[in-house]
């Protein structure tokens, strides 16, 4: 089984997709401490004109050593009527533009008290449009017995030998230098990274503006040819 394992993003960007979409388990990842200003409560969509904003979720005050598990929103400020009308924009060039608006009431149509719990939902809404449903559990309330971490590339090494039946642990290109693969052929356990080849698409506008939210990707493009963006990728 190839395993994946990340924090619980807000609407992130492709690669963090198409990890979902190229593993046959993927798992919220919330034990951790929470960094403030990171892409758990927040994202980058397009600006009316140029350039980028950040839509965001309020956050209810919480201790900096609070774990992700733990942070909850602020749900006495109207931030989904906020982020409705960010994307209000896209409207008038983005071809997609109802159809993403259709997710995102469908996601707002539920109170959520933690982002953990919102990011969830939005996942598994966006893999649905996709066309490939996925669940994705969440770390804190598997009941997941792992030998406690003595390093921080234990976590997942520990999960992976928890779960007994992975083979393969896909992980993003960025943590490269992180994880000791040495640890990893001793479990048994292929360690891959997964380098999306990230191109650019039409925006409509005469600059393009890259990293996005998957939110952008969808507003401009169908559902076969963001999933031919996820298919191109190189396993390192």
């Amino acid at each position: 089984m190839k395993l994946g394992i990340m924090q619980p993003y807000f609407f992130p960007y492709l690669g963090y997709i198409s990890l979902i979409k190229h593993t046959d388990q993927f798992i919220l990842f919330d034990p951790v401490q929470f960094i403030r200003h990171g892409w758990i409560e927040r994202n980058r969509i397009l600006k009316q004109n140029e350039g980028w904003l950040y839509i965001q979720v309020p956050l209810l005050k919480y201790e900096r050593d609070t774990l992700i598990k733990d942070i909850s929103i602020d749900n006495n400020q109207n931030w989904k009527s906020k982020i409705q009308s960010q994307l209000q924009p896209y409207k008038k060039n983005a071809p997609n533009f109802y159809k993403v608006k259709n997710i995102i009431d469908e996601l707002f149509d539920i109170e959520y008290h933690t982002i953990v719990s919102l990011n969830k939902q939005s996942l598994e809404l966006i893999c649905q449009y996709l066309g490939f449903e996925k669940e994705l559990p969440v770390f804190s309330q598997m009941n997941l017995g792992i030998v406690q971490p003595t390093a921080p590339d234990e976590w997942a090494l520990n999960i992976c030998k928890a779960m007994n039946n992975v083979t393969e642990y896909w992980n993003p290109p960025g943590g490269m230098s992180f994880f000791d693969k040495t640890k990893y052929d001793l479990a048994n356990i292929d360690l891959k990274f997964q380098k999306i080849n990230l191109l650019e698409y039409n925006q409509r506008r005469e600059q393009f503006e890259s990293g996005l939210s998957i939110i952008d990707v969808l507003m401009f493009n169908s559902v076969e040819e963001v999933n031919l963006m996820l298919d191109n990728y190189t396993l390192i």
